[in-house]
């Protein structure tokens, strides 16, 4: 009897380890290898740097609250933009909370940004995450005049970087346009940089 158990058990010990090995070292040293070959930046977290400092990364979004930035999306996500706590709200369409936050945030956009017309929603409500790290184009025009304003810029300057930095539907349809908020900040950042520096002296021929 012993020896039919042993021998009924041997085929499933077999194909656990066979299992084992494909599943839980092989396939994901594949996959790793893979993505670290054809896709580093993202495989490491699609991290935006400045030289040697990590400034964050191209997925989750982080708090921008001076006039001289484009602002990101409201975030319940712990204290706000907190990756290790994300979530939303939670509030439902009927609640009063919800309704007076949207109130003060359209009011905040109004004197704020100088939005006269229609508020873009995502201006105002939170996303489900807490760490979005896009905007709408609406959103990111809407705030061209506050940011130009505090930097001293063009509008029309900004606006263009604002129209530079829209990412379109992945393959034309899956997903919305959208604004990367950190990398626009980056270019915006660059386009201060640039302005301020000297011309250099002009050539002098021998």
């Amino acid at each position: 009897m012993f020896n039919d158990i042993k021998t009924s058990l041997r085929p499933a010990f077999s194909f656990l380890i066979l299992l084992t090995l494909l599943t839980g070292i092989l396939y994901p040293l594949t996959v790793t290898g893979l993505a670290q070959t054809l896709f580093p930046h993202q495989a490491n977290g699609s991290l935006v740097r400045d030289g040697d400092r990590i400034l964050g990364s191209e997925l989750i979004g982080q708090n921008f609250t001076g006039p001289r930035y484009f602002h990101p999306r409201p975030s319940a996500a712990g204290d706000g933009y907190n990756a290790a706590a994300s979530s939303g709200s939670n509030l439902g369409p009927t609640s009063r909370a919800l309704a007076d936050t949207v109130r003060e945030r359209v009011a905040a956009a109004r004197s704020d940004d100088g939005v006269t017309g229609p508020v873009p929603v995502d201006m105002v409500t939170a996303s489900g995450s807490g760490l979005d790290p896009h905007v709408s184009p609406a959103n990111a025009l809407a705030q061209v005049t506050r940011v130009a304003a505090a930097r001293g810029l063009p509008p029309g300057r900004v606006r263009a970087l604002v129209e530079g930095a829209i990412e379109e539907p992945a393959l034309g349809i899956l997903g919305d346009p959208r604004v990367n908020v950190l990398l626009l900040n980056r270019q915006l950042d660059r386009e201060a940089a640039n302005r301020q520096s000297p011309a250099p002296p002009p050539h002098e021929a021998p």
